[in-house]
């Protein structure tokens, strides 16, 4: 079999459903079916409330010889007859046909049809206005009735049109299930049969209006896409115009519980966190993101269903900070990603390209910090730009390595220099980093942010199915999320140290929130408290895209650098790019 076929491809029927999405875009049926991708948005919720009355149960199709069972003697409860006021024999009306055909490969299941026992005529309910074009009606749906069609003509019934149903308009519109209309569904049907077996994702559509509706648009990145395969060749050309299709901001939030001795169970769709048997807080599920867990807390087993069942990830960190894993649900059962993952692993040349341009990135936002903020001497500066220009033509990942560690002594040698705070303790005076453990307040407040940011790499990858532990510039170690801390470099400087620059500059943090040891300088719990403020705020805080040039938060960057990594890994896009401050 072709490595590009899938070796599930001849182990189902299609459904109606499935051949609709591929007539209306083959990527977007790609990423429901093949990828197993799937997010809601106002449209799929009011379909699905639309379509409530069809989707309880399945009933039988009355015969298609007039064998139709009289009112009253054992009829379906959804199985009814239209008034007539001529005297006519009234049609049957009968709702969610189940009906499938060995012979098409199709497995459907039909809103309505109405039928007197020759003539069947299938009723499909959109939730949506009556389109104004010639036909009424689109392509895509056009064929989905076709299909149903076909279904009931091979199952004995004569079928020569169908009726589409306009909920937001109320309107009925007649579709003649015409020879061409057949020869398009029937061409549909093959091509998604076809489709069904590749493993390569098709091409985004190009500025096509069918993308601003589409609830998968924030996972598709149609015009990232397409911006990252079509680089102008000439630098001075305008940039092509991309719209910003998922939210700049998400609505649901992390939830941090780091009381400790704390329990959080749920009563219905509320998480509940309790200590001694008295109520600290409340919290929607569905406003959560993340549930957090700092120390010593526990959390039920019931809760831990709910939220794995929501896709909603528990992330646990110790007393002391660090991160020490996350528990999430089965999440993306699509293997695909984690192949191409594990092949682009394997290829010392595109890791090595990876890691040039990823140490690059990271070298400059630290320059970039630095020459805005500070007070670096143009000597450092200088030294730090040729440095740069070194990463970028690194001949291995271990000549990267020193060159990583050259930029970093520099930065963090002026790093002091980006204080503000006028009341800061003489022992804050930083000069370099150290860690494990942290021995003064500053490196305390990095170390806390490093695993924030880690946790936040973690989820996002884990969210598109990728493996946080198998790494193209870290290189694999047990223990280590190595693939996070990729995805992580170029961010450092521009969430992590930002957060702390931003507690301690506004008296967020300040020398009471310390507690000293013989080798250790620890963070307590109300420090930790308003470091956790700095960094959600600056996570939540809008960024203009140096790549995309539109605006979202530094959360949303996260989840969309982890997806545009796992496309590069499929060779969806060719290029991965971080972001780097302008």
């Amino acid at each position: 079999m072709p490595a590009n076929v899938s070796p599930l491809a001849d182990e189902r029927q299609l459904t109606l459903d499935m051949v609709h999405q591929y007539a209306y875009c083959p990527r977007r049926y790609h990423l429901m079916y093949i990828e197993g991708r799937w997010a809601d948005n106002a449209y799929t919720i009011d379909g699905r409330h639309v379509h409530r009355r069809v989707d309880k149960l399945d009933h039988v199709l009355p015969g298609a010889q007039g064998d139709v069972t009289e009112p009253g003697d054992g009829d379906s409860p959804a199985t009814t007859r239209a008034k007539d006021d001529d005297g006519d024999e009234p049609p049957v009306i009968t709702r969610s046909v189940p009906l499938s055909s060995d012979t098409l490969g199709l497995n459907a299941k039909l809103d309505l049809v109405s039928s007197d026992g020759h003539e069947a005529v299938p009723v499909e309910t959109k939730r949506g206005r009556v389109p104004n074009n010639p036909e009424r009606s689109w392509e895509p749906e056009r064929v989905q009735l076709m299909a149903q069609g076909l279904l009931l003509r091979e199952h004995g019934y004569t079928c020569g049109h169908g009726v589409l149903y306009f909920a937001a308009s109320r309107t009925r519109v007649d579709v003649p299930f015409t020879e061409e209309l057949e020869a398009v569904t029937r061409r549909y049907l093959e091509e998604t049969h076809a489709a069904a077996g590749q493993t390569v994702i098709p091409p985004p559509l190009d500025d096509s209006p069918k993308c601003n509706g589409c609830s998968l648009n924030g996972i598709c990145l149609p015009d990232e896409t397409l911006a990252l395969r079509n680089v102008p060749v000439d630098p001075d050309a305008p940039a092509p115009s991309i719209r910003r299709l998922y939210p700049a901001r998400a609505d649901a939030t992390p939830l941090y519980v780091q009381e400790q001795g704390a329990y959080v169970g749920k009563k219905g769709g509320i998480l509940v966190i309790r200590k001694s048997g008295e109520q600290l807080a409340t919290a929607r599920i569905k406003d959560v993101s993340q549930l957090i867990l700092c120390g010593n807390v526990q959390v039920s087993t019931q809760t831990l269903h709910q939220l794995c069942e929501a896709a909603i990830p528990i992330v646990y960190l110790s007393t002391g900070n660090w991160f020490y894993g996350v528990t999430a649900g089965t999440g993306l059962k699509n293997a695909f990603d984690r192949a191409a993952q594990f092949s682009v692993v394997q290829d010392p040349s595109r890791c090595l390209a990876f890691a040039r341009q990823l140490i690059a990135d990271k070298c400059v936002n630290q320059r970039a910090i630095l020459r805005r903020n500070g007070q670096a001497p143009d000597l450092a500066l200088r030294e730090m730009a040729d440095l740069i220009v070194h990463a970028r033509e690194a001949p291995s990942i271990a000549s990267l390595l020193g060159i990583e560690g050259s930029v970093a002594r520099l930065y963090f040698q002026h790093f002091s220099t980006l204080l503000r705070s006028p009341d800061l303790p003489g022992d804050w005076d930083f000069n370099a980093r150290n860690r494990r453990p942290p021995r003064d307040p500053v490196n305390a407040m990095l170390s806390f942010c490093y695993a924030m940011l880690v946790k936040e790499c973690m989820v996002a990858l884990l969210g598109e199915g990728l493996e946080p532990h198998w790494g193209l510039y870290h290189q694999p170690r047990h223990g280590r999320p190595a693939l996070a801390l990729d995805l992580m470099e170029p961010l450092r400087p521009l969430i992590a140290d930002s957060a702390v620059l931003t507690a301690i500059n506004t008296g967020m943090v300040r020398a009471r929130h310390f507690q000293y040891g013989d080798s250790a300088c620890l963070l307590q719990p109300a420090g930790r408290k308003s470091l956790i403020h700095a960094f959600e705020a600056r996570l939540d805080q809008l960024v203009t895209h140096p790549a995309f040039d539109y605006r979202c938060s530094w959360r949303a960057a996260i989840r969309l650098h982890a997806r545009l990594l796992a496309r590069y890994f499929r060779g969806d896009v060719p290029v991965y790019l971080s972001i780097t401050t302008r």
